[in-house]
């Protein structure tokens, strides 16, 4: 009993899978069974056989050894692929066609670097157009700017001088101006009568006027009187005749009748003045 004990102690650990190496060892020996059962009653007739025989063995029969299970079988070597077959050799039309691809595609490429070309040298002659055009237009302004300035200057000094002219005129006047406070004018002396002058003269003129007919309408007659500074009459003139001759030598009888014409509101005489005279004023 200790001698049994020592050896399974001492005996080598059991080996793995053993239960599995049992379970198939008591499969083949049943399938070995169904074998020979099924050899035996392939071999026998239709007879029946009523003998029946025994086997035994007087021989010791050892056990089998127990089963080891074998290493795992390497990985299969990894399958070589085979070297692509090189490509065909491209025949002749290939060759031609495929060069006359490259020369179209050169002839493209030429093409476009042209029109490239082409088109920057555009855009550049359309800026140095845009820039001469910005440029002239610049210099046209300025020179209308310079223009103007000059023709407001001209303007200016126009303006300038006919106020310094007006301003002479008016120093002039005032230096010996003889118009009345409410004058307007710039000469130093009136031109002309006043406005009442000839009322004054008709007013001299008309108590020795002598006319006693009597002449439909009233007809009017203008008379041209000359006189000196002093207001002597040295001439009279009828320069538009009233159609009645009568009228017309009355007033001529009475001008001279008068001799001196009344003075001016300036103190002056004017000399020629036209008189008017109408019978029943």
């Amino acid at each position: 009993m200790n001698a049994a004990a020592d050896r399974l102690e001492f005996a080598p650990p059991p080996q793995p899978g053993l239960l599995r190496a049992f379970v198939l060892a008591v499969v083949a020996h049943l399938l070995l069974l169904a074998a020979l059962t099924w050899g035996v009653r392939w071999k026998n007739d239709t007879r029946e056989l009523s003998a029946e025989a025994e086997l035994w063995s007087s021989v010791p029969v050892q056990a089998a050894p127990k089963l080891v299970e074998a290493p795992p079988a390497p990985p299969p070597p990894p399958k070589v692929q085979p070297a692509p077959a090189p490509p065909p050799l491209p025949r002749e039309a290939d060759i031609a066609l495929e060069r006359e691809k490259q020369k179209q595609a050169e002839a493209k490429k030429k093409q476009d670097e042209l029109e490239r070309q082409k088109r920057l040298q555009a855009e550049k002659l359309e800026a140095q157009k845009k820039l001469e055009l910005a440029r002239k237009a610049a210099e046209d302004q300025k020179k209308q700017d310079a223009a103007l300035k000059a023709r407001e200057q001209q303007e200016e000094a126009k303006r300038l001088e006919a106020q310094r002219q007006e301003n002479l005129k008016r120093m002039a006047g005032l230096a010996g101006a003889t118009g009345g406070p409410t004058a307007t004018g710039t000469a130093q002396r009136s031109a002309g009568p006043s406005d009442s002058y000839g009322g004054r003269i008709r007013g001299r003129v008309k108590p020795n006027i002598v006319f006693t007919d009597d002449i439909p309408g009233n007809p009017v007659a203008e008379v041209e009187v000359r006189a000196a500074p002093d207001g002597t009459i040295v001439g009279v003139k009828i320069i538009k005749s009233s159609g009645t001759k009568s009228w017309d030598d009355a007033v001529v009888k009475a001008l001279h009748k008068t001799e001196v014409l009344p003075r001016d509101i300036d103190g002056r005489v004017p000399s020629p003045i036209v008189i008017s005279f109408r019978p029943k004023d």
